[in-house]
């Protein structure tokens, strides 16, 4: 690889520099989501379809695309939210194509990670899906046989020999020194980079040198905005079980939260639990949480976060800088196992003191005498000021002069006059493999202080998701960094026996993929005092219908039943973990909906797995819907909102969405389809108070029989919506 990259400003030079390097058979390793240098892969993929002699692989995960919606109503809903939000950003040539099964033959795509539910109609992804852990993800890459790379990339301010990785460290930093041995050994391959000045700039383990890279498309008049993903509205079960979850979260401790509502929802209540603790006790009182659940007593809290809360997340969500404003992510964790092991017992405080150096010593960190390393070690940590300079064996710094002697009474008091620092640094209260928000997030990562900054650390994946992975930490730092860790992640499904579903379906079709979720769950059953978390909601609606999310079994799992820790839905909590068999059945089955709870019970009773006298009592009939809304009503109607954290969607946009997703909810067969048409016939004509909802959608003047049909619909779901919440 070159000692300093190649900049060019055009983007066909590029391509053909990167051909001339690696011919005309090209496996292209793109990051997971935000992180892809769109320009550089458009043009690279136009060039084959226009080439047929050029071979392109793209392997890659979570290729975001603008959404469309499906039904006319969809459409006419999204096409003006879109032109808004998603004004200037570019769109991913090969994932349109992919989407509508239209790449030429010379190209094929292969993911290990979907958009939840995007390609589960698309037998040509489905068949080239590559199915991995995270952790394993570069190795797999490697075998696959990559030899193009290319990132997006922020540029340093005021350097251009230094580069941020940014949003995607995840990878890159694993898979960047493999390639480079082999380009030293003669492979060719070959590392390109697309710089964009709206992607914050990230330091500490993201940082990288530009000749890391050995092209660099670099035209500053072609930054573009970042892809956002907007928020999404967390319903009342989605806040229940984020309640539940927070009850949890022990002081001190370590979390990991996974993307979605659950996740949002997760955050919400453990800010309410940090800044408003009365209100947020008035619900756990009532819902009686620690007397149904014991679990929460032995493993969870309370009272507000006095310690704080490290995060370690492959995924850092925007929820985490909500958490950092609300003073929770405040536990500093540092890359030192005996340095953090002393803090995790009590024996060192953050503030620097005389008592630090003694526990140091104690501990034989630093020796007496003082050394030369011992200065610089303990000045990399805060304990003694920067400007303090060791020569000749005689410390100084300014005018004063010291003995390096901890024994001597006078240098003693001479070092806590004039010689150590204030607190402890080099902290970090964040570690974070990848990210993808709305822009809101994007700002604010942007506006970061340089203090703020520090304290987070976008690094490995390796690091974050593997426990035993020795390149990026090894396991005695991690596991003392990682105290009372919280790994809180959402599954789709769950069956009796525990086992979890959160990537596809019965018959092989993949919704989105393993990801890190695996290696969450294995991590938990190994450090100390950690679990495993998995929210799911307790129903769906699939077809029109209300079913289950907990059922007897099923032909496909994520997370196998020997790792089964603990599930929450909107009902509660099942700890699972060490417990037999029958307890496990019924402990899922006193979170499933009530309505669904004697056919699970009368398929385990018929396994042999519960005995055929038990009952159920009469508090687990409770589990409906009703009562889920009277819980989040008990600290107030406006205590859980749908968008805590603000959102992109206007307010009628808001009262829309609530509309579309109950007529989705009410038309998922033919025969619903007609009956919800009828009775949307049969309402009266809009009034006043509907007209500006359908200007929005254009629907105030339909022309067409379609968009009189469509007006009628929508007036008769915005309807049924009012009244459902009156």
């Amino acid at each position: 690889m070159s000692e300093r990259p190649e900049r060019l400003l055009d983007t066909e030079a590029c391509v053909d520099a990167v051909i001339a390097r690696v011919g005309r058979q090209i496996t292209l390793g793109l990051p997971l989501g935000l992180g892809k240098p769109v320009h550089l892969v458009n043009a690279l993929y136009q060039r084959a379809c226009r080439d047929p002699s050029l071979e392109l692989h793209i392997v890659t995960a979570l290729s975001t695309l603008v959404p469309a919606g499906g039904v006319s109503l969809e459409k006419r809903f999204l096409g003006p939210f879109t032109e808004r939000v998603y004004d200037g950003v570019p769109e991913l040539a090969y994932a349109r194509d992919a989407r509508g099964k239209q790449l030429p033959r010379n190209v094929r795509v292969s993911e290990f990670f979907f958009q939840a539910g995007s390609q589960l109609n698309n037998p040509d992804q489905q068949q080239h899906y590559i199915c991995t852990n995270y952790t394993h993800a570069v190795r797999d890459l490697l075998a696959m046989g990559v030899n193009v790379v290319g990132q997006m990339v922020a540029p340093h301010p005021d350097d251009d020999d230094v580069l941020s990785l940014s949003c995607n460290p995840d990878l890159s930093l694993d898979l960047a020194p493999v390639l480079r041995e082999r380009a030293d050994a003669g492979a060719p391959v070959m590392l390109v980079g697309e710089t964009n000045r709206n992607l914050p700039y990230l330091g500490n383990d993201a940082r990288v040198a530009s000749d890391l890279f050995d092209l660099l498309y670099d035209r500053p008049s072609d930054d573009y905005p970042l892809f956002p993903v907007p928020e999404q509205p967390i319903s009342a079960a989605d806040h229940l079980i984020g309640f539940y979850a927070s009850a949890l979260i022990q002081d001190g401790g370590t979390l990991q939260v996974g993307i979605g509502s659950l996740g949002s929802a997760l955050v919400y209540s453990t800010v309410l639990r940090h800044t408003q603790n009365a209100a947020w006790r008035a619900v756990f009182n009532k819902l009686d949480v620690a007397g149904r659940f014991p679990v929460v007593t032995e493993w969870g809290g309370t009272e507000p976060f006095r310690e704080g809360l490290y995060g370690c997340s492959e995924m850092l969500v925007d929820g985490f800088l909500e958490l950092i404003d609300a003073g929770i992510l405040t536990r500093e964790v540092y890359p030192h196992t005996r340095l953090q092991t002393l803090l995790n017992e009590g024996r060192l405080d953050r503030t620097v003191s005389l008592a630090t150096l003694d526990t140091l010593r104690e501990a034989e960190l630093i020796h007496s005498p003082l050394r030369a390393r011992d200065v610089q070690w303990l000045q990399q940590y805060g304990v003694l000021r920067d400007d303090l300079v060791f020569r000749g064996g005689r410390l100084s710094v300014g005018d004063h002069t010291l003995s390096p002697d901890l024994d001597d009474d006078t240098a003693r008091a001479r070092f806590e006059q004039v010689a150590l620092g204030t607190r402890l640094k080099g902290g970090t209260v964040l570690h974070g493999g990848f990210y993808i928000g709305p822009e809101r997030f994007y700002e604010r990562l942007r506006s970061l202080s340089d203090e703020q900054a520090r304290r987070l650390c976008m690094t490995s994946i390796g690091f974050i998701n593997h426990l035993y992975d020795h390149r990026f930490g090894n396991q005695a730092l991690k596991t003392a960094q990682r105290r009372e860790g919280r790994f809180v992640n959402s599954a789709m499904m769950a069956t009796l026996d525990g086992a979890v579903v959160s990537d596809g379906l019965e018959d092989g079709r993949v919704v989105s993929g393993v990801g890190g979720q695996y290696n969450f769950v294995a991590m938990a059953q190994e450090l100390p005092r950690a679990r495993s978390i998995l929210a799911l909601r307790s129903t769906r609606v699939s077809g029109g219908d209300t079913v289950s999310n907990i059922v007897f079994s099923y032909g496909h799992c994520t997370i196998p039943r020997h790792l089964r820790d603990i599930v929450i839905t909107e009902y509660g909590i099942a700890d699972l973990r060490g417990r037999p068999d029958s307890e496990v059945y019924l402990e899922m089955i006193r979170i499933a909906d009530a309505r669904f709870q004697p056919e699970l019970l009368r398929q385990a009773q018929k396994a042999g797995k519960v005995p055929r006298s038990f009952r159920l009592p009469e508090a687990w009939q409770r589990n409906t819907p009703e009562r889920v809304r009277e819980a989040v009503a008990i600290a107030g109607a406006d205590r859980f909102p749908a968008f805590p954290f603000g959102c992109a969607f206007t307010d009628e946009e808001r009262q829309l969405m609530t509309a579309l997703s109950h007529l989705k909810s009410v038309t998922g067969t033919r025969r619903q389809r007609m009956k919800t048409l009828w009775r949307a016939l049969r309402e009266a004509p809009f009034e006043d108070g509907e007209r500006p909802l359908l200007e929005r959608m254009g629907l105030h003047e339909p022309e067409r029989f379609r968009d009189r049909i469509d007006q009628r619909l929508l007036v008769h779901a915005l309807r049924r919506v009012t009244s459902n919440q009156a």
